[in-house]
């Protein structure tokens, strides 16, 4: 699984022109999954995600997680994360997985950071059009790659 993270004043996922998600301080997860991944990536992905320590305490510094300032999740699956630009100039998702390995993987990570924030997360919808808006925060952007784990 590959995510990228960004600290946010604010987030939305627009479909068909209708706003379907939308959060306030948070974190905006664009989340890639590959057929190699497993439940186990989701159970690591999601104590990172909400343990991870970007967000400002009294003094400035970034000391706290999503979970201590009580903050929001907006989660977009995204199978572009996975692109592979070596040959050419036309991106392969050869990497990505199709929707049934990739679905029940983006449900459970659903499942999992509800779990581990303690609240509902706001979604996009898997395979749609979506239109994202935010506001970076910082800016303050993350990639995580659970193949990489550092």
């Amino acid at each position: 699984m590959k995510v990228v993270i960004q600290r946010v004043l604010n987030a939305s996922v627009t479909i068909h022109n209708v706003v379907h998600a939308a959060i306030d301080r948070g974190l905006m997860i664009l989340l890639g999954i590959e057929d190699l991944d497993s439940l186990e990536d989701v159970s690591w992905l999601s104590q990172k995600i909400t343990q991870l320590r970007i967000f400002n305490d009294a003094e400035g510094v970034m000391n706290l997680s999503v979970k201590e300032v009580g903050g929001d999740i907006l989660l977009v699956s995204q199978f572009t994360l996975h692109a592979s630009t070596k040959k050419g100039n036309r991106p392969s998702y050869i990497k990505a997985s199709k929707p049934p390995v990739a679905v029940p993987l983006y449900e459970q990570m659903i499942e999992q950071l509800q779990q581990d924030l303690g609240k509902t997360i706001k979604t996009g919808v898997f395979g749609a059009d979506m239109q994202v808006q935010l506001v970076n925060d910082g800016p303050v952007t993350i990639i995580i790659d659970t193949k990489n784990k550092e």
